[in-house]
Protein backbone atom coordinates (compact mmCIF):
# COMPACT_ATOMS: atom_id res chain seq x y z
CA UNK A 1 0.00 0.00 0.00
CA UNK A 2 1.64 3.13 -1.19
CA UNK A 3 1.73 6.44 0.73
CA UNK A 4 1.92 10.38 0.53
CA UNK A 5 2.47 12.48 3.15
CA UNK A 6 2.43 16.31 2.22
CA UNK A 7 4.18 19.18 4.00
CA UNK A 8 5.21 22.83 3.69
CA UNK A 9 1.70 24.44 3.56
CA UNK A 10 1.31 27.12 6.63
CA UNK A 11 0.35 30.54 6.68
CA UNK A 12 1.30 33.56 3.85
CA UNK A 13 0.37 36.91 3.32
CA UNK A 14 -0.49 37.81 -0.20
CA UNK A 15 2.27 38.23 -2.21
CA UNK A 16 3.90 35.73 -0.67
CA UNK A 17 5.39 32.31 -1.34
CA UNK A 18 5.11 28.83 0.02
CA UNK A 19 6.66 25.13 -1.35
CA UNK A 20 5.18 22.25 -0.61
CA UNK A 21 6.40 18.85 -0.65
CA UNK A 22 4.99 15.51 -1.00
CA UNK A 23 7.09 12.40 0.02
CA UNK A 24 5.88 9.19 -1.58
CA UNK A 25 6.30 5.78 -0.31
CA UNK A 26 5.84 2.40 -0.43
CA UNK A 27 5.07 2.62 -4.66
CA UNK A 28 7.42 2.70 -7.99
CA UNK A 29 7.04 6.59 -7.75
CA UNK A 30 8.65 7.18 -11.75
CA UNK A 31 5.56 5.03 -12.79
CA UNK A 32 2.98 7.82 -11.13
CA UNK A 33 1.47 11.01 -12.18
CA UNK A 34 1.71 12.78 -9.35
CA UNK A 35 -0.95 15.71 -8.61
CA UNK A 36 -1.96 18.25 -6.18
CA UNK A 37 -5.47 19.20 -5.71
CA UNK A 38 -7.17 21.54 -3.18
CA UNK A 39 -10.08 21.96 -1.50
CA UNK A 40 -11.72 25.24 0.23
CA UNK A 41 -14.28 25.38 2.74
CA UNK A 42 -17.39 24.59 1.08
CA UNK A 43 -15.81 24.19 -2.18
CA UNK A 44 -15.63 20.70 -4.06
CA UNK A 45 -11.94 19.63 -4.45
CA UNK A 46 -10.04 20.93 -7.14
CA UNK A 47 -6.97 19.77 -9.44
CA UNK A 48 -4.34 22.38 -9.36
CA UNK A 49 -1.60 20.86 -11.36
CA UNK A 50 -0.19 17.40 -12.73
CA UNK A 51 3.15 16.08 -13.96
CA UNK A 52 3.36 12.70 -15.74
CA UNK A 53 5.22 9.81 -14.99
CA UNK A 54 8.63 9.70 -15.80
CA UNK A 55 9.64 10.15 -19.57
CA UNK A 56 5.72 11.50 -20.72
CA UNK A 57 6.12 14.92 -21.65
CA UNK A 58 6.12 16.78 -18.15
CA UNK A 59 3.38 19.29 -16.49
CA UNK A 60 0.42 18.01 -17.92
CA UNK A 61 -1.65 20.44 -16.52
CA UNK A 62 -1.97 23.46 -14.70
CA UNK A 63 -5.08 25.13 -13.54
CA UNK A 64 -5.91 28.49 -15.27
CA UNK A 65 -6.37 30.81 -11.43
CA UNK A 66 -2.67 29.56 -10.88
CA UNK A 67 -0.91 29.45 -14.16
CA UNK A 68 2.30 31.57 -14.15
CA UNK A 69 2.14 31.43 -10.39
CA UNK A 70 2.24 27.75 -9.23
CA UNK A 71 4.49 25.06 -10.95
CA UNK A 72 5.30 21.56 -10.17
CA UNK A 73 8.31 19.35 -10.54
CA UNK A 74 9.24 16.11 -9.50
CA UNK A 75 12.52 14.46 -8.08
CA UNK A 76 12.36 11.00 -8.76
CA UNK A 77 15.32 9.79 -6.52
CA UNK A 78 13.95 11.15 -3.53
CA UNK A 79 10.46 10.28 -4.88
CA UNK A 80 9.00 13.62 -4.01
CA UNK A 81 6.67 15.60 -6.06
CA UNK A 82 6.45 19.83 -4.99
CA UNK A 83 4.72 22.70 -5.60
CA UNK A 84 6.06 26.28 -5.89
CA UNK A 85 3.48 28.93 -5.28
CA UNK A 86 4.26 32.57 -6.02
CA UNK A 87 2.26 35.31 -5.49
CA UNK A 88 -0.12 33.80 -3.64
CA UNK A 89 -3.87 35.36 -2.67
CA UNK A 90 -6.52 34.78 -0.32
CA UNK A 91 -8.22 32.47 -2.90
CA UNK A 92 -5.77 29.93 -2.68
CA UNK A 93 -6.45 29.33 0.74
CA UNK A 94 -7.16 25.83 1.42
CA UNK A 95 -6.09 22.14 1.83
CA UNK A 96 -3.82 20.66 -0.51
CA UNK A 97 -3.44 17.10 -1.41
CA UNK A 98 -1.31 15.40 -3.13
CA UNK A 99 -2.52 12.32 -5.49
CA UNK A 100 -0.82 9.71 -7.35
CA UNK A 101 -2.54 7.59 -10.23
CA UNK A 102 -0.48 4.60 -11.81
CA UNK A 103 0.74 4.74 -15.44
CA UNK A 104 1.86 1.44 -16.24
CA UNK A 105 1.81 -0.59 -13.22
CA UNK A 106 -0.68 -1.42 -10.67
CA UNK A 107 -1.64 0.40 -7.10
CA UNK A 108 -3.56 3.59 -6.20
CA UNK A 109 -4.58 5.77 -6.83
CA UNK A 110 -3.28 7.08 -3.50
CA UNK A 111 -4.34 10.02 -1.82
CA UNK A 112 -1.94 11.97 1.18
CA UNK A 113 -3.62 13.13 4.30
CA UNK A 114 -3.94 17.35 3.24
CA UNK A 115 -1.52 20.46 4.30
CA UNK A 116 -3.34 23.58 5.23
CA UNK A 117 -2.45 26.53 2.92
CA UNK A 118 -3.77 30.18 4.45
CA UNK A 119 -3.93 33.34 2.39
CA UNK A 120 -4.03 36.40 4.51
CA UNK A 121 -4.79 39.56 2.66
Amino acid sequence: QGELVESGGGLAQAGGSLKLSCAASRIIFNMYDMAWYRQAPGKSREQVATITSDGRGGTAFLANSVKGRFFISRDNAKKTVYLQMNNLKPEDTAVYYCNAVPHGTRGGPYWGQGTQVTVSS
